[in-house]
């Protein structure tokens, strides 16, 4: 056996080295896969698709490869002969059976059941019975072929009268299970509605890896996709931290990938969890200057539970203070060794900003995704995972879906959780329009009812009646199990909750411009330490705050929470009104830190925005030395030269600044009053649109009381 090259030969004489494996792969024209088991053949020990070979391996190898190909071009193997089943014989005794094929259904059926003996009231072992949450007393009764009659008695002799459509509380089913012998199984209706799909290996094709971006905030996740697809995402995020999932593809030596940016505020931990789900590939960017980090163990215990490779993309080693090895040494400290080192983890260094190492981080992409031999029925049923979705004010419910099986056409009729519709368009990550879109591709789908949650499943049925049934059917099974099991304040028992006890409840309503963002939201309050004060999420929506809402904030005595959306005009006059408080935030840690601020009383002084106008962009203009200055009329209140304003469209922020000019004519003036037109350019931003809103406001400091 060859002695293996040692570590510092690897990385100090490299140029010596003749090839890697997945290197002489290509020339001889198989895959890795098959190269390294023909290295275990001639007598090599090789871990993964980088080692490097010498000189005399290389020749080894061609010649082996040589003698397989002749080996297969002689002994092809015909075609398999389909082994045909001994004949059965009919029992002794009796006749052929074609008399028993022309009996009737109801006969088998009739000949079947009395062979299972009925089951005694209080058998000794128990029988299995699973049964759906929220179920009926008709399908309790269906389940266990008893008439619904008998139930009823049952629990009628128990004290508790029911109707035959009415759902079971958890301790009745318990006991009349226990009466009846039956041991019960509860099943959520997602559970109940799932379909196991099995394709035959001949109808598999290849399909492009799907790969998801990890990290810590901060370490140049979106960068080095910017860099890899060479668009710019970060100006449009807060803070420069991605705060929703998008997905793009790219093209490598003829091959797509499609990448998931998963957001690195460790407050998107839910969400990055959820990226980490429907990928094949886990690229895990850590920075060579700043070492492994928090959100970077996160992003390696991800990946891990999810059983997917990890490729560590070491970046910004253009710095002066960056150190690759010592960021090596620290992954190696949580199980993941370079294959360098002896370990099965690739290690790329790279840097986005200088755009250099990325053809080599593409390559070991699909090197990787190679050996899994990645593959999906693409002429079947279309099923994928809603990675995000939004409420667009002009196109309605919008959804972003990678498709995993099948091909989604324009035209199908899909259920994405408790939604339902027929696909009206599909885009994608560039905007272009699409006819259909196959596995491994991320599109954008509008033609759905309602937005879908983030991670629903989406399956494409035979016509819009059946989708609109399973939609509808998961719809009820939801609002039952809602009813039986409330997990939340409601208006119902509100009082009564509040009067039990000790327990004091901090309710809240939340709305954001995403579905996404609520999930952040709910896993970031769910961590908060609520031995003292339960905090109850009693609503979530997608879209700007609304009166409905502060109706509901104030019969619940719920605090309103907007996240990177803005309340209506009207709804703002309301929370007024009702006394309700409104509090919106951009990043979601402020709104952390005021809770646990609230709970232990140590709120600091606070600075509250006070609105002063608002204005109604109704024009765009180009204008030199300037750029795009919007022609405004002051809808209320008044506009002034030093005002902090935001630009709001469609109920989300887009922008947060100072003015930058305000004109009237062509005069600069100081300030604007209600009912007067004028011209407002804002400070470092262009992309103004009619129909935008322009709200302006004052920070000033409040004393807590």
């Amino acid at each position: 056996m060859l002695p293996r090259p040692t570590e510092s030969s690897q990385s100090g004489d490299r140029s010596q080295m003749s090839k890697r494996v997945h290197e002489v792969a290509k020339e001889l024209g198989i895959s890795s896969k098959d190269l390294m088991k023909l290295l275990n053949r001639v007598g090599v020990e090789v871990k993964s698709h980088s080692a490097s070979l010498d000189d005399d391996v290389v020749g080894r190898l061609k010649e082996a490869a040589k003698k397989q190909s002749a080996a297969k071009a002689k002994a092809k193997a015909p075609a398999p002969t389909r082994k045909q089943a001994p004949p059965s014989r009919p029992p002794r005794g009796r006749a052929p059976s074609a008399r028993r094929r022309e009996a009737p259904p109801e006969a088998a059926v009739a000949t079947t059941l009395p062979a299972e003996p009925e089951a005694p009231p209080r058998p000794k072992s128990k029988q299995p019975l699973k049964l759906t949450e929220g179920a009926t007393v008709k399908e309790f009764a269906d389940a266990i072929r008893k008439p619904p009659t008998e139930i009823i008695k049952r629990l009628m002799a128990l004290g508790e009268m029911v109707t035959i459509n009415q759902p079971l509380s958890h301790e009745a089913v318990d006991v009349l299970a226990e009466e009846l012998g039956y041991d019960v199984e509860f099943v959520v209706p997602e559970e109940e509605l799932a379909e196991v799909v099995v394709d035959r290996p001949e109808d598999l094709k290849p399909k492009p890896p799907v790969v998801t971006v990890m990290g810590h905030v901060d370490h140049g996740k979106t960068s080095l996709l910017d860099a890899i697809r060479s668009s710019d995402v970060i100006s449009s995020e807060a803070g420069g931290i991605t705060q929703h999932i998008g997905a793009y593809q790219v093209t490598h030596d003829r091959k797509p990938i499609t990448f998931i940016d998963t957001p690195g505020h460790e407050a998107f931990t839910a969400m990055r969890a959820r990226g980490a789900k429907v990928t094949d590939v886990a690229v895990v960017v850590v920075a060579a200057d700043d070492g492994v980090m928090p959100q970077t163990i996160e992003a390696i215990d991800h990946a891990k539970a999810a059983e997917v490779p990890i490729i560590v993309a070491v970046n910004k080693i253009d710095k002066s203070g960056a150190n690759p090895e010592q960021t090596r040494r620290g992954m190696v400290e949580h199980g993941v060794i370079p294959e360098e080192w002896g370990g099965d983890t690739v290690f790329v260094d790279v840097s986005a900003k200088q755009k250099t190492g990325l053809d080599n981080m593409l390559d070991m992409i699909l090197l990787v995704a190679e050996m899994q031999e990645l593959k999906a029925n693409p002429d079947a049923r279309a099923r994928g995972v809603a990675i995000e979705a939004k409420l667009d004010k002009g196109r309605g419910p919008v959804a972003t879906v990678l498709v995993q099986r099948g091909t989604l056409n324009v035209g199908d009729a899909i259920v994405a959780g408790l939604s339902h519709g027929r696909v009206r368009a599909l885009r994608n990550d560039k905007g272009e329009a699409l006819e259909s879109a196959t596995p491994g591709q991320p599109v954008e789908v509008v033609g759905l009812s309602t937005v879908p949650a983030a991670g629903d499943e989406v399956v494409a049925y035979a016509d819009e009646r059946s989708a609109r049934g399973v939609a509808e059917e998961r719809a009820l099974k939801r609002r039952l199990l809602d009813q039986q099991r409330p997990s939340h304040v409601t208006l119902d028992n509100l009082f009564e909750r509040i009067k039990e006890g000790e327990i004091q409840e901090l309710n809240l309503v939340v709305k954001a411009d995403t579905q996404g963002s609520i999930e952040a939201l709910r896993d970031a309050v769910a961590k908060l330490d609520q031995s003292e004060v339960r905090i109850n999420i009693i609503h979530t929506g997608v879209g700007a705050i609304s009166e409905t809402d502060v109706m509901l904030g104030s019969a619940s005595n719920a605090i309103l929470v907007g996240f990177n959306v803005r309340p209506d005009p009207k709804a703002k006059v309301m929370a007024e009104k009702e006394n309700v408080d409104m509090r919106t935030y951009r990043v979601i840690y402020q709104l952390v830190e005021d809770i646990n601020a609230a709970r232990v009383g140590m709120l600091a002084p606070e600075f509250k925005e006070e609105d002063i106008g608002r204005l109604e962009v109704r024009q765009t203009f180009k204008v030199p030395k300037l750029g795009t200055v919007a022609g405004c009329h002051v809808v209320d209140g008044l506009i002034t030269r030093d005002s902090h304003v935001r630009l709001v469209r469609e109920g989300a922020i887009v922008y947060e600044g100072a003015v930058a000019s305000l004109r009237r004519f062509k005069d600069d003036v100081k300030e604007v009053k209600a009912g007067y037109d004028c011209g407002v350019g804002l400070e470092g931003y262009q992309d103004i649109k009619e129909g935008d809103v322009i709200e302006v406001f004052r920070v000033v400091e409040v004393a807590r009381t």
